[in-house]
């Protein structure tokens, strides 16, 4: 720092030695017909968490603040007069060191910056604000920080309290000659600025810290030295992010000049008549620092845009970068963009791009944009994709809005449309209820009218898939309220409609799991009441043992697990085993006590009889990340999968999250393979089909095939193209948060993530070689815009982060079933992974602007996840085979 901060150090280290305050409490004030000079000086950086970066921006300025006493009533109550002057800034500009530029202030700035602020003040206590509303909103928020510092008290407590960083929980600690203010940032309550998903996880990490020392000699305010910091970054990746520092000083110059007794107001008994006899607009003003918003004066416009239109565009690769930057692209102008301009390019937009502007359009979900969708959507016409395509975007969005829910229930509200689109709505809606309850408004009217349409439809369902459907959807939702009738239809309905109801529960989090649901699946898993499907029971002990279990719960379930069947009690038993080695599962530590019980670990009671399989896995570790691979298959005794689970995860801190969660299913391969279905009830169709949970919202389930003759037709008919799950583009991150700062200073920070996904599966059942093939193929691109700004009068900076990469990954499994045991192989494989990230800086100060940009580019190597020994000895069984066949 310059020599001013260098003087204002020395200064309060003068001050700290001070004789100490006299009386305790002690009762702080400015005496009458005396002006009071104050030496202010701020000095804020604004720069990157990381080193990779420009080093940011550097803002220093220094001024005189002049307080004079107008008034002071009987109660002690002084009416203040503060007014800034002298007022000079400096920047440092980027690249090479080299000195401090000043900044010139226009006149109007100065002008504005003189103007002074009056405010009622008893012994520390700011009680109100009157000055010019008619003022800019960044001078005005400079002086609520000047004034701000005169916000104190001489005795320890914590208080709430209010100055420019709105209202909040603060400690004071008091020495002999010394008060110390520790503002609780995280605390501070102030009307509603920007936006943040529920999902934690997708979100930022803010770091703030606030303390302030005052120095007081004689009932007299010394010297302020306060110093504020903020970190921000990204949950999932810290070194994308910035670090703001603030630094504000300021000390009493040793001499008092007296004043003409003839000021006005200083022998009038109204704080009223004071103001009131003072030249000038006074009106009054909030303390809290008020929002600022920069005008935008290269944002991308639609209207400009439909000029340049060019309705024949080439198809869009959704996986790569370059696609899902013009997909923010297009959010970005579509929230500022007019209905007619919106309903426009829906209606200009060929076929294969359309997709994409509807995505955007959901993302954008400003009130235009979705009454456009409105007008051009129709359920009754449009085709199924589109619609699914509209349907999905809702569901995925990050923080959805009460329009859009109301957009959706009108749009599914006694329409006819396909069974598919019907389904689609219905998971959707569930999406939207639960997301909107995360943002703490279940209480609206459009929400309940949500819930109250799938629990409707629920009752009302007359074929178990209605009632899969709507079970599927409450998942969705999350809702505790909920939980009783999912239970209800877990233990009492029929095989699919229990499996639907068991999988919902388990989309909620752990402290859900209650002492009533694990009293439940209990009761289903030991067949207390009836008598249920494998996988039911299965999925029920893994809702006992993912959610806190008990001793007795863990030992029962291994207990019982060989009376489940061979290949059932070879899966469970493993699904233990792999739980003890992931440091993650919270039944990690008492599973590690169980197992020196020599009674229930042995070998006798683990070694591995069946084909069944379940591996768990970490992919990649960080600091703040941790993402895991798992693998569950199950097959029937008589050597064909039953089920088989691919489960992408993320863990961060407390928050879980299913990336991607895809399951294949056969049924009615019992008759088939001669094994004996429960007593009492038909055996299962045969069908095979496939469910996705994608970021933790459950799709509309898919089926391959439906009864031997589909099955026949399709292997006979197949074109061996792969089935899609999903397509298209997500808004995975969307943040706006205002921080005012107790200087008056204003930073804004900015984030949007969007994600390019191309999921698709395939089955090939291959008769006569008796092998089966599957394969889920995901290829994407993710894209994340972080941006940090800082406002003043006489300076903008900006620092952002734009991150880049794209994916491919490929998971398949070759089963062979010709021979006994069968043999079965599994690959996981990653194509290299290209990333790039730009870090910009900008700053405009007067009639003078910069940009310097770094980067960095580089490549992933490709690789291939060794998942354990015996699968790669099988695999290179296999392929070996093929190969030589």
């Amino acid at each position: 720092m310059g020599q001013w901060a260098l003087w204002g150090y020395i200064c309060l280290l003068c001050c700290s030695f001070l004789s100490t305050a006299k009386g305790s409490p002690w009762v702080l004030s400015f005496q009458p017909g005396m002006l009071y000079q104050y030496h202010y000086a701020l000095a804020m950086q604004l720069g990157p968490v990381a080193g990779l970066s420009p080093s940011g921006g550097w803002l220093q300025a220094q001024a005189v603040v002049r307080i004079r006493q107008l008034h002071r009533d009987p109660s002690g109550d002084e009416l203040l007069q503060v007014q800034i002057q002298d007022l000079k800034a400096q920047q440092k500009p980027e690249g090479p060191e080299g000195p401090p530029m000043d900044i010139a202030l226009n006149e109007e700035v100065q002008s504005e910056l003189q103007k002074p602020v009056f405010i009622s003040w008893s012994s520390g206590k700011i009680k109100a604000l009157h000055g010019d509303e008619t003022e800019g909103t960044l001078i005005t928020n400079l002086k609520r920080g000047v004034v701000s510092l005169l916000q104190l008290q001489p005795h320890a407590s914590t208080i709430v309290e209010e100055d420019a960083s709105g209202s909040c929980q603060v400690t004071y600690t008091v020495s002999n000659h010394s008060i110390v203010k520790t503002k609780d940032l995280l605390s501070c309550t102030k009307p509603k600025m920007g936006y943040a998903s529920p999902n934690k996880m997708f979100g930022i990490q803010w770091q703030p810290s606030s303390r302030s020392l005052y120095v007081v000699k004689d009932s007299l305010l010394q010297s302020v030295l306060a110093e504020e910091s903020h970190m921000l970054s990204l949950v999932l990746r810290s070194t994308t992010g910035v670090k703001i520092k603030i630094k504000l000083f300021s000390s009493w110059r040793p001499h008092q000049t007296p004043l003409d007794s003839s000021q006005p107001g200083v022998k009038d008994e109204s704080l009223e008549n004071v103001l009131a006899s003072i030249e000038g607009q006074h009106q009054p003003l909030a303390i809290a620092s008020l929002p600022f918003r920069r005008g935008c004066t290269h944002c991308p416009s639609l209207t400009a845009y439909l000029k340049t239109f060019d309705s024949q565009q080439a198809k869009m690769d959704i996986s790569k970068a370059a696609t899902t930057w013009q997909f923010q692209r297009f959010i970005q102008m579509l929230r500022s963009a007019k209905k007619r301009d919106v309903l426009q390019l829906l209606k200009r937009a060929p076929e294969k791009m359309l997709p994409f502007v509807v995505e955007a359009a959901v993302a954008a979900q400003s009130v235009p944009a979705l009454a456009a969708l409105s007008d051009f959507l129709d359920f009754s016409k449009e085709p199924g994709s589109l619609l699914e395509t509209f349907l999905y975007a809702a569901a995925f969005s990050p923080r959805p809005t009460k329009e859009l829910l109301r957009l959706v229930l009108d749009k599914l509200d006694g329409k006819q449309m396909a069974p598919e689109v019907r389904d689609t709505g219905m998971v959707a809606l569930g999406s939207l209820v639960g997301k909107l309850c995360q943002q703490q408004l279940c209480g609206l009217q459009e929400v309940k009218h949500g819930m109250e349409t799938i629990l409707t439809g629920l009752r009302s369902a007359e074929k178990e898939h209605e009632a899969v459907i709507h079970l599927l959807a409450l998942g969705n939702a999350q809702l505790p309220s909920t939980i009783p009738t999912l239970l209800e239809h877990a233990e009492k309905g029929p095989t699919a409609v229990a499996a639907a109801a068991i999988s919902a529960l388990r989309q909620f989090r752990a402290w859900h799991i209650t002492s009533e649901v694990k009293r439940a699946m209990r009761r289903i898993f030991h067949e207390k009441r009836k008598s249920y499907e494998k996988t039911c029971r299965l999925a029920a002990a893994e809702i006992l043992l993912d959610n806190t279990p008990l001793s007795m719960d863990v030992i029962n379930i291994l207990l019982a697990a060989h009376h489940l069947g061979t290949e059932a009690a070879t899966f469970l038993l493993l699904k233990v085993q792999s739980s003890l080695h992931a440091n993650h599962h919270p039944a990690r530590k008492i599973m590690s006590d169980i197992m020196r019980d020599p009674r229930i670990n042995n070998y006798n009671h683990f070694s591995k009889a069946g084909i069944s399989s379940s591996f768990s896995g970490p992919l990649t570790a960080t600091k703040e990340l941790l993402s895991t691979f798992g693998l569950d298959l199950l097959f029937l005794e008589g050597g064909f999968l039953r089920k088989s689970v691919s489960d992408f995860s993320l863990l961060s801190q407390d928050w879980h999250l299913r990336a991607a969660q895809v399951t294949i299913e056969a049924q009615g391969m019992e008759s088939m393979l001669g094994e004996n279905t429960l007593e009492g009830e038909e055996g299962p169709e045969l069908t095979a089909g496939m469910s996705a949970i994608f970021f933790d919202v459950q799709l509309r389930p898919i089926i391959f095939f439906k009864g031997y003759t589909d099955l026949m037709a399709k292997v006979l008919l197949s074109s061996g193209e792969p089935t899609s799950v999903v397509k298209g583009n997500l808004l995975l991150m969307d943040h706006h948060q205002v921080i005012p700062l107790q200087s008056g200073l204003q930073a804004v920070v900015k984030l949007q993530g969007g994600l390019g996904l191309d999921i698709s599966a395939n089955v090939d059942v291959n008769i006569w070689e008796q092998e089966l093939k599957t394969s889920v193929d995901t290829r994407g691109s993710l894209t994340i815009d972080f941006q940090a700004e800082l406002d003043t009068p006489f300076l903008h900076t900006t620092l952002r982060s734009q991150t880049e990469a794209e994916t491919s990954i490929y998971f398949d499994t070759i089963l062979r079933f010709s021979s006994s045991p069968v043999l079965m192989c599994l690959q996981l494989r990653e194509d290299q992974v290209p990333y790039r990230e730009v870090f910009t800086i900008s700053t405009s100060a007067g009639n003078q602007s910069s940009t310097i940009r770094k980067g960095r580019q580089g490549t992933v190597p490709a690789q291939e996840f060794a998942l354990h020994q015996a699968n790669s000895e099988m695999c290179h069984l296999l392929l070996t085979a093929e190969e030589g066949a």
